[in-house]
C-alpha cells in the first residue's frame, strides 16, 4: 500500500526497493510518534468540522489500540506496505472503513514524517539527558573522593604542573553541563510543531495548528509552512551537533583513561574483569571498553558533517535525500547511551594510585610553584622565572611537593556545588514534565 498510489500506477519493483531502502526498519521506531500525531490530527479535524465527533472518537480509540501494539512489539509494517504512515492508515481503514480513509485530510506525508521525527528526537534527547544525569553524579562523587590525589598535568604531552584526580573527574562533570546546554538548544529547535504545513505550502482547509501544538506538548509552532518543511534536515543537524559535543567529551575522557592505564603512566587501574587480555601476552589488561567508546564517539562526531553534506545545495521543498538522514542519526542515540553506561561502569570501579608525585621524575612539575613563591617574596615574576630556570639547567633545582591552590576551580577549591547548581539549572530548562503530561493525556484519556 502506498498513500500516493492510483489504480493505474504500478512502480517498478527495483525502483520501489531502492526508494524504500531501510525505511521500514527505521519507521518502526517512528510508529508510536506517528500514531500520536494522528491522534492529535483527528481531534483537530473534529474541532474544525472535517470529522464528526463520533468519527474522531472512533479513530482515536483505534489509534490507541495500535499505539499499544507499538509498545508491546506486535506492531509490524507489512512487506507490501511502503511506510509507517501507510500501515497505520491501512489498519484504520480495515477496522473503520471510510472513517479510516478520512484521517489523511489536510495533511501530507511530508508533515507527517516531520512531526514523527521531531517527536522521536524530542523523546530521544530526553532519554539521553536522563542517561547523562547519573554519569554526571558519578563524576562529581569521584571528584570529591579523589580530590587529594595529585598526578601530573600535561601540555603538549610534556610535564606541566600538578593536577589532581579531583580536577580530572570534575572537569568532565562540568563539560557535561555545557554538553547539556547544547542539547537543550537542540531540544528547543525540535520542540516546535510542523504539523499542518502539509506538503510545505499549507492547506486550504481551516485547520487549527495551535490545537495540535498543545495536544502534542510542543512548546510552539513552526509558523511559516515553507520553513517548517525546510526544517527537515536542519533539526537533525542541530541535534547531531549537540550529540557530537557529548561524544567529544566521552572520547577525550576515554583517551585519558587509556593513557593513564598505560604502564608508563600507571596512574589508575580497573578490576581484571573489566579489561581484556591478549592471546599471547599473559600480562595484558587492555582498556578495550574505553578504546571502543573513543571510536564510537568519534563516529558520532562525524554525524553533523555527514548531515550537512547530505543536505548541501537542496532548494526549499521536500526531497527524497532527506529520507537517508535517519540511518546514522537514529542509532547514535543508543550508541551514546551505551557509552555513558559503560564509562560509568568502569569509572565507578576505578582505583587511583596514591603519592604519584613523590617520584622525583615529576620534580619539574613544581617549577611554577617555586617561581610563585619567589614572587610572593617580592621578586618580579620575570626575574623569578629566570632564577628557577637557571637552577633547573644547573641541576640545582630545589622544591617542595606541597601545593596550595585556593582560587575557584583549582585543586583546593573544586567548586563542586557550583557546578552541580549549573547542571540543575540546565536540567530545569528542558520542561520535560509539561511534555509528559500532554502526551499522557493524548494517548491515555
Amino acid at each position: 500500500m502506498k498513500l500516493w498510489s492510483k489504480d493505474n500506477t504500478d512502480t517498478s519493483k527495483l525502483v520501489e526497493k531502492f526508494t524504500v531502502g531501510k525505511d521500514r526498519e527505521f519507521d518502526i521506531l517512528l510508529a508510536p510518534f506517528d500514531i500520536m500525531g494522528s491522534m492529535a490530527h483527528a481531534k483537530m479535524l473534529a474541532s474544525v468540522g472535517l470529522l464528526s465527533e463520533s468519527e474522531a472518537e472512533e479513530l482515536v480509540k483505534e489509534l490507541r489500540n495500535i499505539y499499544r501494539q507499538t509498545l508491546d512489539g506486535s506492531f509490524q509494517i507489512a512487506e507490501s506496505v511502503e511506510d509507517v504512515h501507510s500501515q497505520v492508515e491501512l489498519l484504520l481503514t480495515q477496522t473503520l472503513g471510510d472513517t479510516g480513509k478520512k484521517i489523511h485530510s489536510a495533511r501530507s506525508r511530508n508533515d507527517q514524517v516531520m512531526v514523527d521525527v521531531k517527536l522521536f528526537l524530542r523523546n530521544e534527547i530526553q532519554l539521553l539527558v536522563e542517561a547523562i544525569e547519573p554519569f554526571f553524579a558519578l563524576l562529581q562523587k569521584q571528584s570529591e573522593k579523589y580530590k587529594q590525589h595529585l598526578f601530573p598535568g600535561y601540555t603538549h604531552l610534556q610535564l606541566a604542573m600538578p593536577s589532581s584526580f579531583g580536577l580530572w573527574f570534575g572537569a568532565y562533570a562540568e563539560s557535561l553541563v555545557d554538553d547539556l546546554l547544547t542539547l537543550k538548544a537542540a531540544y528547543q529547535v525540535v520542540n516546535k510543531n510542523p504539523l499542518g504545513s502539509a506538503a510545505g505550502y499549507g492547506s486550504s482547509f481551516p485547520i487549527n495548528r495551535t490545537l495540535t501544538t498543545r495536544l502534542l506538548g510542543f512548546a510552539d509552532l513552526n509558523y511559516n509552512v515553507v520553513y517548517a518543511q525546510m526544517g527537515r534536515g536542519k533539526a537533525e543537524r542541530i541535534t547531531a551537533m549537540a550529540m557530537a559535543n557529548l561524544a567529544d567529551t566521552l572520547a577525550k575522557l576515554s583517551m585519558d583513561a587509556c593513557l593513564y592505564l598505560n604502564q608508563n603512566f600507571d596512574f589508575i587501574g580497573f578490576p581484571a574483569e573489566l579489561t581484556t587480555g591478549s592471546s599471547i601476552m599473559p600480562h595484558k589488561k587492555n582498556p578495550d571498553v574505553f578504546e571502543l567508546i573513543r571510536s564510537y564517539c568519534n563516529r558520532v562526531k562525524a554525524l553533523p558533517n555527514e548531515i550537512m553534506l547530505m543536505t548541501t545545495n537542496l532548494p526549499s521543498g521536500y526531497h527524497r535525500d532527506l529520507q537517508l538522514l535517519k540511518e546514522h542519526l537514529f542509532p547514535s542515540f543508543q550508541i551514546l547511551k551505551d557509552c555513558l553506561s559503560m564509562a560509568g561502569l568502569l569509572l565507578s570501579q576505578i582505583t587511583v594510585k596514591e603519592d604519584i608525585l613523590n617520584d622525583p621524575k615529576y620534580r619539574y612539575l613544581f617549577s611554577v610553584e617555586e617561581v610563585n613563591k619567589k614572587v610572593l617574596q617580592g621578586v618580579p615574576f620575570r626575574d623569578a622565572y629566570k632564577q628557577i630556570g637557571m637552577a633547573i639547567e644547573k641541576g640545582e633545582f630545589q622544591y617542595s611537593p606541597e601545593v596550595k591552590h585556593v582560587h575557584e576551580g583549582s585543586i583546593g577549591n573544586l567548586g563542586t556545588e557550583q557546578v552541580r547548581s549549573m547542571m540543575n539549572q540546565a536540567l530545569a530548562g528542558f520542561g520535560f514534565a509539561q511534555v509528559r503530561t500532554a502526551i499522557e493525556q493524548l494517548v491515555g484519556d
